[in-house]
């Protein structure tokens, strides 16, 4: 009869793909500029806030959204440390609360194009963390942004018009649907999570359309699971670090709450960019067909396990061959 391995025998295996994943996640972040990469996403996503919640406001009241600035602040800063958020948050309404012209104004059309700049920003590091090369035309990619930021809008205006509606239908339904009303203060209560359904969602979108090449929800999973849970904990020791040793205050004076803004977005750009490290690391050592091979009791592929198969390094050279071609 042939022995079978034992499932002790798996962990060295298993721990030195686990070290070439993190290795090579780390590696090539710092190789690759990342901490530069995560200055620029932090420099950029403060610069996009002020102009996305602008034109946001302005195309909410277009649509019918007259709650949209309430509800951005809310999804947008709820996710932050608490002193962080409420400084910006206090100046991001008393900016909202300036009357402006329609929506088709230039100060509102510019504003639009600074807030893509922050998607631009993403869409750069993302790329870079997976390791390829941009094959679509500058415009191209800017249409995307300014796209996505309209859909953004659009995707908070719904938030907000549900929020507004959602008391009245209680209300008009207590008689005939009892429940609903429980079900709605429970939402309610539990508002954070949906906080994180929305930054999920959005995570979520950014590396599968974001970059360029075509990724699988099972390829990007990790990455984004690991960038929430890092989020979390960062807020957290950030926050923790604020109120228990931070000098900000006397350092900066009146630039404070900026400057710990800029801070915290750095963190968080270092977690984002390192998130889709991690995928492209998955990916290049083929983890998901490793674990596939194991439970489905199959021996894996020597190859599988080989740092120098088929490296998407090679992918990344040939996508920006061709695209020096086509153009």
């Amino acid at each position: 009869m042939e022995r079978r391995p034992k499932k002790g025998r798996d962990m060295p295996t298993a721990l030195r793909l686990l070290y070439k994943v993190v290795f090579d996640a780390i590696w090539h972040f710092s190789e690759d500029d990342g901490w530069a990469m995560a200055s620029h996403v932090a420099l950029s996503t403060l610069l996009a806030v002020f102009p996305f919640l602008i034109f946001g406001t302005a195309l909410g009241s277009f649509l019918g959204a007259d709650q949209f600035a309430d509800t951005a602040v809310h999804l947008i800063f709820d996710t932050w440390p608490a002193s962080i958020a409420d400084p910006i948050s206090r100046e991001v309404v008393a900016v909202l609360t300036i009357p402006r012209g329609g929506l088709a104004t230039v100060s509102v059309l510019a504003a639009a194009y600074f807030a893509s700049n922050g998607v631009e920003a993403l869409r750069v590091s993302l790329n870079r963390a997976y390791r390829v090369a941009e094959t679509r035309w500058w415009y191209v990619t800017r249409l995307a942004s300014l796209g996505f930021v309209i859909l953004g809008v659009v995707a908070l205006a719904a938030i907000s018009i549900v929020l507004v509606a959602a008391p009245l239908a209680v209300r008009a339904t207590d008689q005939w649907i009892p429940w609903l009303g429980y079900v709605y203060s429970l939402v309610l209560e539990w508002g954070i999570f949906g906080t994180l359904v929305v930054l999920f969602v959005g995570l979520l979108i950014a590396h599968l359309w974001l970059p360029a090449g075509h990724r699988r929800i099972a390829d990007v999973l990790p990455g984004i699971i690991l960038t929430m849970i890092a989020w979390t904990v960062g807020a957290y020791l950030f926050a923790s670090y604020l109120a228990a040793f931070s000098t900000y205050v006397k350092t900066y004076a009146g630039l404070a709450s900026i400057m710990i803004a800029l801070v915290f977005l750095y963190i968080i750009g270092v977690i984002f960019i390192l998130g889709a490290e991690i995928n492209a690391a998955l990916l290049k050592y083929r983890v998901k067909r490793v674990i596939l091979d194991r439970l489905r009791g199959r021996k894996p592929a020597p190859q599988s396990l080989s740092a120098e198969a088929e490296p998407i390094e090679d992918e990344a050279i040939a996508r920006e061959q061709q695209a020096q071609v086509r153009r």
